[in-house]
């Protein structure tokens, strides 16, 4: 097999992990992603790629392993400690100075791999700021591609030995020691925010004052480098920071970047004013600057799109769904496997209307097509009714490129339709009704000019919402360990308590005398069966009555100064004899032995009385 065909083949094997689980290596080098395929090959004895191909169609579980060998996650606390001491002592005091004090900060590590590098960002950020300050203004957004990595990052969990490279002093501040694993502090976990994140593919976090991406760009070939670049770029605010690793330059992108420290790879990106001013045409700009807009163009369109807060999907003329907007994968389940697919094969094209036909007579007429209050029936017997508009999509010349749907949820129209017809008909039967209904069609408006305020923010707030069950799905996790551990000592400690009470039991069963226990108001708490024999009460009809109450052949009122005397102080004891009648009539001698009931702080909580026959 020729040099060539090996290639071909190779890309076919990309394709198919597109496809297959939405992964893009397209952009990486192709000596390196070569070279890791097949080490990761040579553990199965596969010798080419096409056997390989067939391998992965058969064995959905080999993807792990696989990703996990290509997305070398190679990482650790203070990596490269002289570039940490410099962003530390000489790049983080000028970016918290210059950052207005009721602003927040805004850091993203790209390509964190199992968390170190989040970490150490928190660390440097909270000895700067104090810690208190640290909670109130910081965000740190940690991403990768590799979820097993991301899960790992989440536990903020390292062993002693990943803990060598920070000083023993920052170590018992920000971290916890259980067992044998060092835990970040949950206070400050709660500021790193963990997420997926393709930097080819999705979009950038923006209005950054710090990006870190450190031997990562390293993986990926020029075209793909320029693109990811020209992001960062985009994310930073003027007055942030670049700190890339040991392997990664930027001498070939001077009109992006400028150095602060080429040695430490710490960069300030070039002030964009003059850029954002400059009219808005390709023609007359250099080859590298139409590139840098034209691709800064393009995301601001895939931005925008995406932002777009009605549901809109991109079909092209060969019947292939090419784009959704969030809103669209929200309303109708599509997840991005689904891109590239035939809309003939996904529900939406069907349901809630018939859009094939509809979209042939588009591209037979070449108009647009509205459909009105479309009927979608949705869980819990809801209704909700769309207006869908099919728009035909052409270029210059007037070739057709295919059809842009819009569906636009006009359930709030059509109920408001509903309220106006019952008002309409409550004002024919009744002119007092008048003043009401007219109140109602005010609040209506104001929902409505409400409604659409929301509207116009629900995108920043999907991202913060997401954020937050990030960090409530955490908390949640926690809080499950915690109720585990109660319940595990509830049950522990139910178990102890059942076996006191069964040896104490066991105890006064096996006494020849009589005991009672008293209260300090006299009131009877026990009543044991030798007492029972000598006054012929039980105990449930002893329990809880005053014992100088009973009616027992015992002159109980002679008890009442010894139990006194005896609660007056914790360990006086009292003993008399008493002249009583048992239950069988018969007159007895009975001892009685009075003797204090200790709590656990020496406290006196009552008596315990020991009462037997004297023989005579």
């Amino acid at each position: 097999m020729t040099e060539n065909d090996e290639a071909l083949i190779f890309e076919s094997l990309l394709e198919f992990l597109r496809q297959a689980r939405g992964f893009d290596f397209t952009g990486y080098k192709r000596s390196s992603l070569m070279r890791r395929v097949r080490k990761h090959m040579q553990t199965h004895n596969i010798d080419n790629f096409g056997d390989y191909l067939d391998y992965l169609q058969v064995r959905p579980e080999e993807f792990l392993p696989l990703f996990n060998t290509i997305l070398i996650n190679v990482t650790s606390f203070f990596r490269d400690k002289d570039a940490w001491n410099y962003l530390q002592r000489q790049v983080i005091p000028r970016l918290i100075s210059d950052k207005p004090l009721n602003k927040p900060i805004r850091v993203w590590s790209a390509g964190c791999a199992s968390g170190e590098e989040a970490y150490t960002l928190a660390t440097i950020l909270a000895q700067a700021l104090g810690i208190e300050k640290f909670r109130q203004r910081v965000k740190i957004y940690a991403t990768d591609v590799d979820e097993e990595a991301l899960s790992q990052a989440r536990h903020a969990s390292y062993s002693t030995k990943d803990l060598e490279p920070i000083p023993e002093e920052i170590r018992e501040q920000f971290f916890e020691k259980i067992d044998n694993q060092y835990i970040f502090r949950p206070d400050l976990r709660r500021s790193v925010i963990f997420g997926r994140h393709d930097l080819v593919q999705d979009a950038p976090i923006s209005r950054l004052d710090l990006l870190v991406c450190r031997n990562t760009l390293m993986y990926f070939n020029a075209e793909i480098q320029v693109k990811i670049l020209n992001r960062f770029h985009f994310a930073l605010n003027d007055t942030g920071i670049l700190f890339l690793g040991k392997a990664e330059m930027l001498l070939t992108h001077t009109n992006l970047f400028t150095p602060i420290s080429l040695q430490q790879r710490i960069f300030r990106p070039v002030i964009r004013n003059e850029r954002r001013n400059r009219p808005l045409t390709l023609g007359s700009n250099s080859g590298e600057e139409a590139n840098y807009t034209l691709e800064r163009y393009n995301r601001l369109r895939e931005s925008a799109f995406d932002s777009v807060a009605l549901s809109q999907i991109i079909v092209d003329f060969n019947g292939n769904l090419v784009i959704a907007n969030t809103p669209a994968r929200a309303m109708f389940g599509l997840n991005p496997l689904d891109l590239g697919r035939p809309l003939q094969d996904l529900e939406i094209s069907y349901r809630p209307l018939e859009l094939r036909s509809y979209i042939e007579e588009v591209y037979r007429n070449r108009t647009n097509i509205v459909v009105n209050d479309v009927v979608r029936n949705l869980r819990d017997n809801q209704t909700q009714y769309l207006d869908v508009h099919i728009n035909l999509l052409e270029d210059n010349i007037g070739e057709i490129l295919g059809v842009g749907i819009t569906f636009t949820d006009v359930t709030r129209y059509q109920e408001l339709k509903v309220e106006l017809q019952q008002a309409n008909q409550e004002l024919e039967t009744a002119n007092e009704e008048l003043q009401s209904s007219n109140e109602e069609l005010e609040t209506t408006n104001e929902e409505l000019q409400s409604t659409n305020e929301e509207l116009e923010t629900t995108n920043e707030e999907l991202q913060s919402t997401n954020e937050e069950l990030e960090t409530m799905n955490e908390e949640l996790q926690s809080t499950n360990e915690e109720l585990q551990t109660i319940n595990d000592e509830l049950r522990l400690r139910t178990a102890d308590l059942n076996q006191a009470n069964a040896f104490l039991n066991s105890i006064l069963g096996s006494l020849k005398a009589g005991v009672v226990v008293v209260d300090r108001q006299f009131n009877t708490l026990s009543w044991n069966e030798e007492a029972e024999n000598l006054w012929g009460l039980r105990a449930e009809e002893v329990k809880g009555q005053s014992i100088l109450n009973l009616d027992i052949g015992l002159p109980v009122e002679q008890l009442r100064e010894p139990i006194r005397n005896c609660l007056s102080e914790v360990n006086r004891t009292q003993e008399l004899i008493l002249e009583a009648v048992n239950r069988r009539g018969r007159t007895i001698q009975c001892r009685i032995g009075i003797n204090p009931l200790n709590g656990s702080e020496r406290e006196c909580l009552g008596a315990i009385l020991l009462m037997e026959e004297v023989e005579t």
